[in-house]
């Protein structure tokens, strides 16, 4: 009896780790895929840059909008930032909200050939 709960136990933490590391892993590889968008921009605009940055987010299941995320363009940098939370259920009838900030600052070089 004692090792069924053991392994209940351990069943229940891997779990909660699984979950935990799968909306992390999301969040680096959006801020990832914003950081190479953002490098390679070229003449794109700020609204064409937001747009793919709503792709992205949309790729990654990651929760954000107009109201949480801004793209801008200061001199030779594209500055991406926000937040928002997700929520993740961490054991059976247990869900908490684990809050990431976005924030990419990007130098770019335009008219270099």
């Amino acid at each position: 009896m004692k090792l069924i709960i053991k392994l209940a136990i351990v069943a229940l933490l891997a779990n909660a780790v699984w979950r935990v590391g799968s909306v992390y892993a999301a969040y680096y590889r959006f801020t990832d895929a914003v950081q190479q968008t953002t490098l390679y921009r070229g003449e794109k605009t700020d609204d064409q840059i937001r747009d793919r940055v709503f792709e992205l987010a949309s790729d990654y299941d990651i929760p954000v909008n107009d109201e949480t995320l801004t793209v801008r363009r200061e001199n030779n940098h594209t500055l991406v930032e926000g937040a928002y939370r997700k929520p993740v259920q961490l054991f059976p009838g247990f869900t908490y909200d684990v809050k990431f900030d976005v924030h990419v600052d990007t130098f770019t070089l335009t008219g270099l050939k």
